[in-house]
C-alpha cells in the first residue's frame, strides 16, 4: 500500500542521524510530548489503499476517466473491443495498466455513454434512413449488375430472350421504384397534373411488366425507352416548377436585421459543431445526460483528454497526508477492518 510520507526539511538540515545514537542521558535525546504529533494532526490513510490494484484495471481506468456512466459499462466497451491501450486493441476488462500506458475509446461509445438518450421519434427516424440507404444500395448494385450482364451480351453478339426478358422486368421495376419515389417525396410535393402523370405512366409500367413474356426483345427495348422518356419528361417537369418557386421566393424583397443574421450564424456553427445525424446510438443534436455516476471526479493519477477520448495513466494512486487517492464512501475505520480481515485469510 503506496503511501508518501512528508519529511520536514530543517529537521533534515540541523542533523545528520548522529543523535539516534547517543546514549540515555546524553542531553541530546528530545523527549516526544504527546500534545505536538503531528502525525495526529495530519494521519495519512494509507488503510484506504487496500483496493488500490483495482484503480489498475482497464475497465475501470475507463470508468474513472468518464469515457463511461459506470464500471459495468466500461467492462462492456472493453470487451466489445472499443478500448485500445497503447494503439493496440485490449479486449481483457482486467488488464493492469502500467505507469505511461496511454488508453483510447471509441468516440462514439463515449457520446453514447455521456449523452442524452433518443426519443421514439428519433429511433424511428434512424430505422427509417438505414432502410433506405439499404434500398439504395441495393438498386445501385442491380442497376450495376444488369448494365454489366448488357454490356456482356452486346459483346457476345448474340442475345438470350429468356436473358433479357428477366433484365427489362428488372428494369422496369427499378422505374416502378423511381415512380414511387417522387409520390412520396416531402420536399417537392408533385402537383395535380404531375400526379396524374405518374399514375398513367405507373399504369403503363405495370402493363409492361405483365407482359414481359409475350414480347421480343426488341420491343421490350423500345417499351423500355419509352417509358424512360416519359419519366425524364415528368422529372424536368418537376425540377421547373420547383425552380420556378424557388425564384419567386427569392423574388421577394426581404432583408433580415443584423440581429436575424447574427442568430442565424450562431445557429450553423452549433449545426456544423453538432449536427443532426439520426443514424447515431445516441440524441442528436448531442445533449449531456441530466445526471453523472457516483464518484465523477477526475482522480490525480489519470491525465485525461476527453477531445479525443484518451487518458494516460500516469502513476499507482498513493495515500497522503488526511488524502487518499482510491476514491471510497468507506471511513478509514472500515477500511482497517476489512485490511485486518484480508491479512487473516489471505
Amino acid at each position: 500500500m503506496q503511501a508518501v510520507v512528508p519529511m520536514d526539511h530543517r529537521y533534515l538540515a540541523e542533523n545528520d542521524g548522529s543523535e539516534f545514537a547517543s546514549g540515555r542521558g546524553s542531553g541530546r535525546e528530545k523527549l516526544p510530548n504527546p500534545d505536538e504529533r503531528e502525525h495526529d494532526r495530519n494521519p495519512i490513510p494509507y488503510m484506504n489503499m487496500v483496493y488500490a490494484p483495482i484503480e489498475r484495471r482497464l475497465d475501470m481506468a475507463v470508468w474513472r476517466s468518464l469515457f463511461a456512466s459506470s464500471a459495468r459499462q466500461a467492462r462492456q466497451f472493453v470487451i466489445h473491443g472499443n478500448v485500445k491501450v497503447n494503439g493496440q486493441k485490449m479486449p481483457y476488462p482486467g488488464y493492469l495498466l502500467n505507469p505511461g500506458d496511454m488508453f483510447q475509446v471509441d468516440m462514439d461509445r463515449v457520446m453514447f455513454a455521456t449523452g442524452a438518450p433518443k426519443q421514439i421519434h428519433q429511433v424511428r427516424a434512424g430505422r427509417t434512413k438505414a432502410k433506405k440507404a439499404l434500398a439504395q444500395q441495393q438498386r445501385k448494385e442491380a442497376e450495376d449488375k444488369a448494365q454489366s450482364g448488357a454490356q456482356e451480351l452486346a459483346s457476345s453478339g448474340w442475345q438470350d430472350v429468356e436473358l433479357v426478358r428477366a433484365q427489362r422486368k428488372e428494369d422496369f421495376g427499378n422505374l416502378l421504384t423511381q415512380v414511387e419515389d417522387s409520390f412520396n417525396d416531402r420536399r417537392n410535393r408533385p402537383g395535380a397534373k404531375r400526379k396524374i402523370e405518374l399514375r398513367a405512366l405507373r399504369k403503363d409500367i405495370l402493363g409492361a411488366m405483365r407482359k414481359v413474356n409475350q414480347k421480343t426483345a426488341k420491343t421490350l427495348d423500345d417499351e423500355l425507352n419509352n417509358l424512360l422518356a416519359r419519366m425524364s419528361i415528368t422529372s424536368a417537369a418537376q425540377k421547373a416548377q420547383a425552380k420556378a418557386e424557388t425564384e419567386e421566393l427569392e423574388a421577394q424583397p426581404k432583408e433580415p436585421t443584423k440581429e436575424q443574421v447574427q442568430a442565424l450564424r450562431e445557429v450553423m456553427a452549433r449545426e456544423a459543431e453538432n449536427p443532426i445525424d439520426n443514424s447515431k446510438p445516441y440524441a442528436t443534436p448531442w445533449t449531456p445526460r441530466p445526471y453523472m455516476s457516483a464518484f465523477a471526479f477526475i482522480p490525480r493519477y489519470l491525465e485525461v483528454n476527453h477531445n479525443i477520448c484518451s487518458a494516460v495513466y500516469l502513476r499507482h494512486p498513493v495515500a497522503r497526508p488526511r488524502l487518499a487517492e482510491v476514491p471510497s464512501p468507506f471511513p478509514t475505520e472500515i477500511h482497517q477492518l476489512a485490511f485486518n480481515w484480508y491479512l487473516r485469510r489471505r
